[in-house]
């Protein structure tokens, strides 16, 4: 089976890749297509940097351009965890294997915010009013080539909650 994750930043996606991992599942992330792409233009490896990489992949080579790549990695005698999914055209493509299953992450602004302080990474909001900002470019775009996370999590089969703690 192929588990695809998609959810917004510190949602969990992580988290729950690293749960499959451990019961047997091979990771691959659409993320780390994009930061290999980003590599090879040398580029700076931010946020900003991969989701710019992102957008212009899609938009060169399709909406799906990440998720074919993923899947020419992939055979049909073994679980896989795809993240990363940000786009629904991305879903689609992955929908053609008839193994595939989407899961949404969700966790509450405040909640995310929360575990982007605690990551401590660079470059990241500083407040709750600026990470909610720039997630807004994320969940939703006119331009089919952007990130769509509010289009692809509607698209999920089943939605996690994970507002809680990690126990």
């Amino acid at each position: 089976m192929i588990i695809g994750l998609t959810g917004s930043n510190c949602a969990g996606k992580t988290e729950v890749s690293q749960y499959l991992v451990r019961g047997g599942f091979e990771y691959h992330s659409l993320s780390d297509e994009v930061r290999q792409e980003a590599k090879k233009r040398g580029l700076e490896i931010t946020r900003e940097v991969l989701i710019e990489v992102g957008n212009e992949l899609r938009s060169q080579f399709g909406g799906g351009v990440l998720a074919q790549r993923i899947l020419m990695q992939l055979g049909h005698d073994r679980n896989y965890v795809i993240d990363s999914i940000r786009n629904p055209t991305e879903v689609e493509v992955l929908r053609r294997r008839k193994d595939f299953i989407l899961m949404a992450v969700a966790a509450n602004e405040a909640v995310r915010f929360q575990r982007s302080m605690l990551r401590g990474r660079e470059g990241a909001a500083q407040t709750l009013e600026q990470f909610i900002q720039e997630e807004k470019r994320e969940l939703a775009s006119d331009d089919p080539s952007s990130q769509q996370l509010a289009a692809t999590g509607r698209m999920a089969d089943i939605v996690v909650n994970n507002d809680g703690s990690l126990e």
